[in-house]
């Protein structure tokens, strides 16, 4: 006798709730016990409230080779489907720890790929929230393959849509390049762990003892090596940056980001912000701050590289790409892991339509063996190509020092910025005035009666002849001096009569960046 409408209703929510048991109770205990949410607890608190639909619930573990025998895994092991932030469509997945360690089979990784396909298909961005004791070893080459599966379509939808990827838990071995394929890079403290090979293969191996905090700690990406782009204390902090971050990006590459109500600053004094004296430190985020709606802005890459700063606001509602020397840190110079930072935050901002304002204040690139050792003429490199290609608005301000291949880097007119302003303070030359006067003028300030006077009379010399922005400005590189105070004016002009801005690149398959 068939099964009546009701029974089978009834069959479909005794499976639901199978599948939203998870791993069972005990397993969703201990994940609670260490401070982590579950993976559905998680989706619910990123989208917004109710808008979750779920797909492939039912999924089946292909998990019988080796001689295993095939067991049911709720979900295989991840949670997709899409919902909504702000009222707008995302496609998102979680790898549910409670289940198998939320280890990656076949069916897993399939589930994954199929909710990527359909994020690209329907041009809208991913999130992934990646927690999962990496491949499942049962089933060999299949869970590698899988890997390879999501990698591949990490590199087809980038540039196309977002892509922000989650760590809350481990996420070890060849999982790892998923997220670093990705856009953005969320971690929590004491909660993310990311590392090619454990602490126990390093030992065995190297003979090296050494926590997983500290080898792939989130701290440690974060500050050191720059693989997060987003740190938080905790996963609630985290989900607020997210639905943060994506207010101020654009949903795919064939549209721009959301226009906001205008909101003014809260504070505009630029003249007390930065001082004259080109060689006292200041924090560049209060001038950004000055500049933005509201004085709100999303810094990206916080603790890595921090002498420079990289972030987004709005300009009179209109998202932009914020780069800033950063003199409080290192006097704002260019090294290797900044050029690193601003490259790829500016190629992020290019690829997805989000005009960019850079804020020069830097004696130029640092200088020393180290760097020299460590690539600092590639890595440089990477920030000239970057401002060099792209094509979205760039509006640039110096400040004080532009000095030297610094000058040239931060975005100038021979990198093809749309519009350059300088303060009456800028001082643009190949080096510092004391340099310069040392070298010019060096005989006469050898030969003087009194050469520590003469050597600050060459300094000055210098500095009013060459060392201010109208040298620059007599040759159209400066488009205009302007009065500090009109600074979020003129950006705001810059940006609103740049919006339909229009550039042909070179016939091309794509170009080959430095490495």
């Amino acid at each position: 006798m068939a099964l009546t409408i009701k029974q089978k209703t009834q069959e479909l929510r005794k499976r639901i709730e199978a599948a939203f048991a998870g791993g069972g109770e005990k397993a969703i205990e201990k994940q609670k016990a260490i401070g982590k949410l579950t993976a559905r607890e998680r989706i619910d608190s990123i989208l917004d409230p109710g808008s979750f639909s779920e797909y492939d619930m039912f999924i089946e573990s292909s998990n019988n080779d080796f001689g295993m025998n095939k067991v049911h895994i709720p979900g295989d092991g991840v949670i997709t489907g899409m919902g909504t932030i702000e009222g707008h469509p995302v496609c998102i997945y979680a790898q549910d720890f409670t289940v198998v360690g939320g280890s990656l089979g076949y069916m897993h990784a399939k589930k994954i790929c199929k909710i990527m396909d359909h994020a690209l298909k329907m041009k809208m961005p991913i999130i992934g929230i990646n927690d999962s004791g990496g491949a499942r070893i049962q089933e060999g080459v299949n869970a590698l393959a899988g890997y390879g599966e999501i990698f591949y379509r990490n590199t087809k939808a980038s540039g196309v849509i977002p892509q922000i990827s989650v760590i809350l838990g481990p996420c070890a071995g060849g999982a790892v390049y998923s997220p670093a394929l990705t856009d953005f890079v969320f971690v929590v403290d004491n909660i993310s762990k990311m590392f090619i090979t454990g602490p126990d293969v390093i030992k065995s191996v190297l003979g090296e003892d050494i926590s997983q905090e500290d080898l792939g700690g989130a701290r440690t990406h974060a500050e050191i090596t720059g693989n997060a782009h987003f740190f938080s204390h905790s996963e609630k902090e985290c989900f607020a940056q997210i639905r943060k971050l994506v207010s101020y990006i654009p949903w795919s590459n064939t549209k721009k980001a959301e226009e906001f109500m205008p909101r003014n600053p809260k504070k505009q004094q630029f003249e007390s912000l930065v001082p004259a004296d080109s060689r006292k430190p200041y924090d560049i985020r209060n001038v950004i701050k000055a500049i933005t709606d509201n004085s709100e802005f999303l810094e990206v890459h916080e603790l890595f590289a921090a002498n420079l700063v990289v972030g987004f606001g709005r300009v009179n509602g209109q998202s932009a790409g914020f780069v800033a020397n950063q003199p409080a840190v290192m006097a704002g110079v260019l090294d290797v892991d900044a050029s690193d930072k601003a490259a790829r935050f500016i190629r992020y901002c290019d690829a997805f339509n989000i005009p960019l304002v850079t804020l020069v204040d830097l004696p130029g690139y640092l200088p020393g063996s180290d760097q020299e050792h460590a690539g600092v003429i590639r890595h440089g490199a990477k920030i000239l190509y970057a401002y060099s290609e792209a094509t979205v608005p760039k509006i640039t301000v110096i400040l004080r020092k532009a000095y030297g291949g610094g000058y040239i880097a931060m975005c100038s007119s021979h990198l093809r910025a749309d519009f350059v302003f300088a303060w009456p303070l800028a001082e643009i030359a190949v080096m510092g005035s004391e340099g310069a006067a040392n070298i010019i003028f060096r005989k006469e300030i050898a030969e003087a009666e009194n050469p520590e006077a003469m050597r600050a009379q060459k300094i000055a010399e210098y500095r009013e002849k060459f060392a201010n922005p109208y040298a620059a400005a007599a040759y159209g590189y400066v488009d205009a001096v302007i009065d500090p105070s009109s600074t979020r004016e003129m950006i705001a002009h810059a940006l609103d009569v740049s919006k339909n801005k229009s550039e042909v690149a070179p016939e091309r398959k794509h170009g080959i960046p430095p490495f």
